[in-house]
């Protein structure tokens, strides 16, 4: 399985970003590391393993940034407006120098992104923010509120940040042909945010697919089952 280290400065976050990607060929695949991960976390907990066999045989490549986290949501030493305008610079980064050079890969021009845990969120936050170009969003006990991180601020950047908020607004029809995944299960500590955005989602007759696992934990196990079973719904040609 072919594996590349890149590091670059970027010109969006104005410090260097580090990702590694796995793969020779075939449809890409963001993935997002959980809250303050490294680039390298997804392959260290096993999920890139999971989904081996797809990146060997040139189905997919898989695409691993590295977080700014603690930059943004969860550092408490800067004022709320800090920690979400880093955020969206770091939305534009992925934007602008990751998912723009890599999304003519594919017949269709869009990209899959993916996460577990707060990677579920910047999964679907970056989604349902760029329609255009994302095909399939697998979020794997993800949440998607995030004024709990402001501490009672609120201003615009926060909330089209926030899918539970601007979701009620948005109209750009290619929301209505994205393949969206909720992976959650029963015991999911994050259950009940993925029943509320399905619930959103459903409110606007968003097709998507609410999946309960039962009896597991918000933990590695349940995402390395979900995530092979979920990149099995990419149109690979």
């Amino acid at each position: 399985m072919k594996e590349e280290y890149f590091k670059w400065y970027s010109p969006n976050l104005s410090r260097e970003i580090e990702m590694l990607v796995f793969g020779h060929a075939g449809y890409p695949v963001i993935l997002f590391p959980t809250s303050m991960g490294s680039y390298h976390e997804n392959k260290d907990q096993g999920l890139i393993g999971a989904a081996q066999w797809y990146i060997e045989q040139g189905l997919i490549q898989i695409f691993c940034p590295g977080s700014i986290d603690k930059d943004s949501f969860y550092n408490k030493n800067i004022h709320p407006f800090h920690r979400i305008q880093n955020h969206t610079w770091y939305d534009k980064m992925i934007c602008h120098e990751i998912v723009e050079r890599v999304r003519n890969n594919t017949y269709s021009g869009k990209v899959a992104v993916a996460g577990c845990s707060f990677g579920g969120y910047h999964a679907a936050n970056f989604a349902f923010r760029h329609p255009g170009y994302v095909s399939h969003m697998f979020s794997m006990s993800g949440a998607f509120d995030i004024k709990s991180f402001m501490d009672g601020y609120y201003d615009d950047n926060v909330f089209y940040n926030s899918p539970e908020d601007y979701l009620h607004g948005l109209n750009d029809r290619e929301l209505w042909n994205m393949d969206i995944i909720l992976g959650t299960s029963n015991w999911d500590i994050c259950f009940d945010a993925n029943l509320k955005l399905s619930r959103v989602l459903a409110g606007r007759d968003i097709p998507h697919w609410l999946d309960v696992r039962q009896d597991k934990q918000h933990d590695w196990p349940v995402w390395r089952d979900m995530f092979p079973h979920y990149l099995s719904r990419i149109k690979f040609f």
